[in-house]
């Protein structure tokens, strides 16, 4: 094997970059390693296409069983199936922070495989950033890498850690962890989640993150210099100049006009759009109307670029840091759900269900990164076409509904009770039945408006927006609260969700090579506004949580046993458990190895549950006066039962303070007598009637 090992240090670990010849047909490839975690990320550039009106980029990241040391997967399917959830968002990562970098008017198909080969302690989407990076940067693609990437973690305490591995990340542990990308002293990607902490807070570590930038991209170029080879040159389509002439003499003014008409949207711009390119169409000779498609979309981003930094305007006729008009509404669509919100900002309204189930409804995660991991709060998107007035497939998901799915739960974990408080298993989706800027922002409102109205008690509301950026020569101009042509012609979609107290998640990516932290921190003091003022408008709708949940909820009991009694409740075979949910009717009973147990159950049927089950587990105490049954006389003395699964005996010197010589005459079967527990030993419970009532000897007659 031919190769080529380069080391730098990342954090406490050793970063090391291998360049081999195992993929030998990719344009580049780099073998890297990190701790005991491997990926192969490869980049491949496919024939050149000029049918393409877009660049079709795809970033797959490969999630391989055999990387974790295990057989895993389904019990009849031991291979690979789909990609999950979490090597969904791992691509995306890699895909926004590297998709900026390509030249805009390239129209070739690229492929990136970030190929997970082993994983250790170590997150892999870190190290597939920055093989990505190398892949692409000594490969003959034209690409104007190279980039960084790092994870920083701070822990409650304020100490950050570089590249935290899973096990610092474990339950909470850290109070932030931020993942940026970016080069050259600016950052172009960024993914954050948060338990409510200061803006302030996030600008350091942006800061700290932009040093570990610029040691990477030196490590990066140094290797590129080596062994990097000429970029392959995809001259840029040349434009008629008879479709320039058209354009400029009697459309550019129209589409000026079009887009600062003080109108929300995106349809009446494509009005002229539609217009120019018949036009072009019907010129002598006919022009290329895919050229002047491309052209008259560049010329929509020049002009709202210019308008934002020269003229100050808005495509909509607001001011930069107006929030677009909202509405909220909780609950108010039927008594079947448990909760549900209606959040409207602008041309974006979102319907969000809330559906409350008991702890074995919760998600089991089986992954090359977790297993067996129990998720109890999940939060899923759907974007439907009908939502931009658009025909298409309905139904299933894709990379885009994974993504703001997760990033809208990702804001709403913070405010999430723990399990202790409120034991349910929590499901919320979030429709966008229309959209224009930042649905998924739009998302956490809603979601929000249904936890309160189910009840759930969470502990702040949560809101977010989405702001943006325009740069044109040098100078640049802040909007918040983005809409149709500023989202998709924008140079920054830039979403902050957060409490009244601090910013629970952060997402970015971004259209230019990447924005300086001085300018991300002015936008994070906007959104903050911006996030202030929303949240208002939610209070306004509902003030507090819901005192009870839905009725139609799963009423869910709690208790705590002791660990050994485990068994005990389960019984041989499960026979014991099965038989309590058998006669009471409740819907499932979950026991922790804690002794935690959960009762779900509707119409009383967890209370009859837990009622038995602290029965068949109660433990009696020396001392404790009780009232029993008696059951069989003997010579020796009485059985008794205390409940319907422990059984006592009264010793015949424990009915009265002198000898009896018989029972016969003095208990009966049935009765109920009051006693007191005498002696507890290797399991068996001894009772006495006279410590409990030293005059019932002589109350039935009896003499000495």
């Amino acid at each position: 094997m031919q190769r080529k090992i380069y080391t730098t240090e990342l954090g406490t670990k050793t970063l090391t970059a291998e360049f081999n010849d195992l993929a030998t047909h990719a344009n580049g490839s780099v073998l890297i390693t990190y701790g005991e975690t491997v990926v192969l990320v490869t980049a491949v550039m496919g024939q050149l296409n000029t049918n393409n009106s877009y660049f079709p980029l795809a970033v797959e990241f490969e999630e391989k069983f055999y990387a974790a040391g295990e057989i895993l997967g389904s019990r009849f399917v031991r291979r690979e199936g789909r990609p999950s959830d979490e090597a969904v968002l791992s691509a995306r990562i890699v895909d926004r922070t590297i998709r900026p970098l390509f030249p805009d008017y390239l129209r070739t198909e690229v492929q990136v495989v970030v190929t997970v080969l082993a994983i250790g302690a170590d997150d892999p989407d870190v190290l597939g950033v920055i093989g990505a990076s190398l892949a692409l940067g000594v490969s003959d693609i034209p690409w104007s890498g190279p980039v960084g990437a790092v994870r920083l973690g701070q822990r409650p305490d304020g100490s950050v850690i570089v590249n935290p591995t899973y096990h610092d990340r474990h339950d909470n542990a850290l109070s932030l962890e931020l993942l940026a990308c970016g080069q050259a002293g600016q950052i172009n990607m960024i993914e954050t989640a948060a338990r409510e902490i200061p803006e302030a807070t996030i600008v350091s570590l942006l800061e700290q993150a932009v040093s570990i930038h610029q040691t990477l991209e030196t490590f990066q170029q140094k290797i590129m210099a080596e062994i990097g080879v000429t970029k392959k040159h995809f001259p840029e389509r040349a434009v008629p100049e008879a479709v320039i002439s058209l354009y400029e003499n009697s459309y550019r003014q129209e589409l000026v006009n079009a887009l600062f008409s003080n109108r929300a949207g995106k349809d009446h711009i494509y009005v002229v759009k539609d217009a120019f390119l018949t036009a072009v169409d019907a010129l002598p000779p006919p022009g290329d109307t895919k050229i002047a498609s491309e052209f008259f979309e560049k010329q929509i981003d020049l002009e709202i670029h210019k308008g934002a930094v020269l003229a100050g305007k808005r495509a909509d006729g607001r001011d930069f840091d107006t929030v677009r008009e909202l509405y909220a509404q909780a609950g108010g669509i039927s008594p079947v759900l448990h909760g549900s919100g209606i959040f409207y900002r602008g041309g974006t309204r979102i319907f969000s269900a809330l559906t409350l189930g008991g702890p074995e409804s919760a998600q089991l995660i089986d992954t090359m990164e977790e297993r067996a991991v129990k998720k109890r709060f999940m939060h899923h998107y759907n974007f439907p076409p009908f939502s931009v007035g658009e025909t298409g497939r309905v139904g299933g998901f894709n990379r885009r509904m994974i993504g703001h799915g997760a990033l809208a739960e990702k804001a709403l974990l913070p405010v999430i009770p723990a399990k202790e408080i409120f034991p349910y298993t929590i499901r919320l989706v979030s429709e966008t039945l229309s959209s224009n800027g930042s649905s998924s922002m739009g998302s956490v409102c809603a979601s929000t408006l249904a936890l309160m109205d189910g009840g759930v008690p969470i502990t702040r509301p949560v809101a977010g927006i989405a702001s943006g950026v325009m740069y044109y020569e040098g100078a640049y101009r802040l909007l918040t609260d983005i809409q149709g042509p500023e989202d998709e012609f924008g140079d920054m979609d830039f979403k902050v969700a957060g409490t009244s107290v601090g910013v629970t998640a952060i997402q970015m990516d971004v259209k230019v090579s990447g924005i300086p932290v001085s300018v991300l921190a002015e936008a994070l003091e906007k959104a903050r506004q911006a996030r202030l003022t929303i949240l208002s408008t939610l209070l306004k709708t509902i003030a507090a949580p819901r005192k009870n949940i839905s009725p139609r909820a799963p009423e869910i009991i709690s208790l705590t046993i002791k660990p050994e009694q485990i068994g005990l409740v389960i019984g041989s075979g499960g026979k014991t458990i099965n038989g309590i949910k058998d006669d009471t009717g409740v819907e499932e009973i979950s026991i922790e190895d804690d002794g935690t147990v959960y009762i779900t159950g509707k119409n009383g049927t967890a209370t009859a549950a837990a009622e038995r089950i602290r029965t068949l587990t109660k433990r009696y105490e020396l001392g404790e006066r009780v009232d029993v049954t008696i059951t069989r006389l003997t010579t020796f003395g009485a059985f008794a039962r205390l409940d319907n699964y422990n059984e006592g005996l009264i010793h015949i010197s424990e009915v009265a303070p002198f000898r009896l010589e018989t029972l016969e005459t003095v208990l009966r079967v049935g009765e109920t007598v009051p006693v007191l527990v005498s002696k507890l030993e290797d399991g068996k419970i001894g009772l006495s009637i006279k410590q409990a009532d030293p005059e019932f000897a002589s109350k039935r007659g009896l003499k000495p």
